[in-house]
């Protein structure tokens, strides 16, 4: 089984469809979207209604920090994705927001945990920035695989039998090993607003066969995207941020 991971697309259709093509050009047989569908960019209903159709052919859809938001206003965010979600629950109709709402916080399937952000404590969204933020996370659960997103920076910890963490950044287009004992967490990159330096999305595949996860990145029309940010009066940082991958 190869199973494509998505996260944070962020209701940037330009970088989704381009994910998804090229998932399905590698040989893709699931889908796992690992939460925040909306948020900061200007096509929500469009990117939940292709989750949607995503899900109803098996894939595995979950929520995160910006889908909560777009259904309730619970603070916390910084003013320009506050901003953003205001504007994402003013286009959303009620059954899209319904969907987000009842979206699950984590799923866990064979020796794997998808979730969006910190596995520790799902919904009070912490990030997994560094090493102690990783062990927290698998401290808390018995999966041995743990899947993440929510930093927009991908990154990949293992935790060794005799409980020493090591990190490292993945390479693009290069498959790590998922070997045993080894406990791992992976956290992956963005496919709508990425913030490593390279504004092309990103996704991985999880190859359950070799045990093995690859990082791709994939180019998109950017301009596009942007511009429709700009179009919906949205703020200006979130259109010239996905130029430079920041």
């Amino acid at each position: 089984m190869r199973i494509a991971l998505l996260t944070d697309i962020h209701a940037n259709r330009e970088a989704f469809e381009a994910c998804l093509r090229d998932a399905a050009r590698r040989g893709a047989e699931r889908i796992v979207i690992l939460g925040d569908l909306v948020g900061y960019g200007a096509d929500p209903a469009w990117v939940v209604d292709r989750a949607r159709e995503l899900a109803a052919q098996g894939a595995i859809v979950l929520k995160g920090n910006h889908d909560e938001a777009a259904v309730a206003d619970r603070g916390g965010m910084t003013p320009d994705a506050a901003a953003a979600a205001a504007w994402t629950r003013g286009v959303l109709d009620e059954g899209r927001k319904a969907y987000l709402a009842a979206l699950p916080l984590e799923v866990e399937e064979e020796d794997r945990l998808y979730v969006h952000a910190d596995a520790a404590d799902p919904a009070r969204w912490h990030y997994v920035r560094d090493a102690e933020d990783a062990r927290r996370s698998l401290d808390a659960v018995s999966a041995r695989v743990v899947l993440c997103g929510h930093v927009h920076v991908p990154a990949l910890y293992g935790l060794t039998a005799a409980a020493k963490l090591v990190s490292f950044r993945p390479v693009t287009d290069a498959p790590v090993p998922f070997t045993r004992p080894r406990r791992w967490l992976a956290v992956l990159g963005a496919v709508g607003q990425p913030r490593d330096g390279d504004p092309a999305a990103a996704w991985a595949m999880l190859d359950v066969a070799a045990n093995s996860l690859t990082l791709h990145r994939v180019p998109y029309d950017v301009e596009a995207a942007a511009e429709k940010i700009r179009d919906a009066g949205l703020p200006e940082v979130l259109a010239s941020r996905l130029y430079r991958g920041r």
